[in-house]
């Protein structure tokens, strides 16, 4: 439930320190439990084999619910990290996840992943050349910051010390 990728039943049996066969049993065992096989209720989450790993997600019935209470029903504040790397975003759009760590000099990867989960960034395209996937904002950051486009943010130039650093070409 923790994990952000899904986890191999090698990592699963190294974790728990059982061996390999128990752990799968195990795995099919739960994935039949929460499926409500065998006499028992199915649950609203399902234990899914994916990218050569086991993951817990939402059945699809459900996510329309889910994704109400995430987006509606449980305002987070983002974390300072997650604010500056929406700030890079959204001032730099269409930019990719390596540019965005260059700018911000740390890893980028959980909080990209928080924001896209969060529905404020969106994967835009995928660079042809490098393969990189460039991310834009979301209408549902507009939302969030009440305005209309990215053309009302606030010009960055006057809020950093030299007025430039890769931001002087935004109006």
């Amino acid at each position: 439930m923790v994990a952000d990728e899904p986890q191999s039943l090698v990592h699963l049996a190294t974790a728990v320190a059982h061996p390999l066969t128990d752990v799968r049993e195990a795995i099919l065992r739960l994935v039949a439990d929460f499926d409500g096989l065998n006499g028992t209720v199915r649950r609203g989450f399902e234990l899914r084999e994916v990218a050569g790993g086991w993951r817990i997600y939402v059945r699809a019935e459900h996510d329309p619910v889910v994704a109400d209470f995430v987006y509606t029903q449980n305002p987070s504040r983002l974390s300072q990290a997650a604010l500056e790397t929406l700030a890079v975003i959204a001032y730099k759009q269409p930019i990719s996840r390596g540019a965005v760590a260059s700018i911000r000099a740390v890893n980028v990867d959980s909080v990209v992943r928080t924001l896209l989960g969060r529905g404020l960034i969106t994967e835009a395209f995928t660079d042809s050349e490098t393969g990189a996937i460039n991310y834009a904002t979301t209408d549902l950051l507009l939302v969030q910051l009440g305005i209309n486009s990215l053309d009302e943010l606030p010009l960055i130039s006057p809020l950093l010390a030299d007025g430039a650093n890769g931001f002087e070409d935004l109006p």
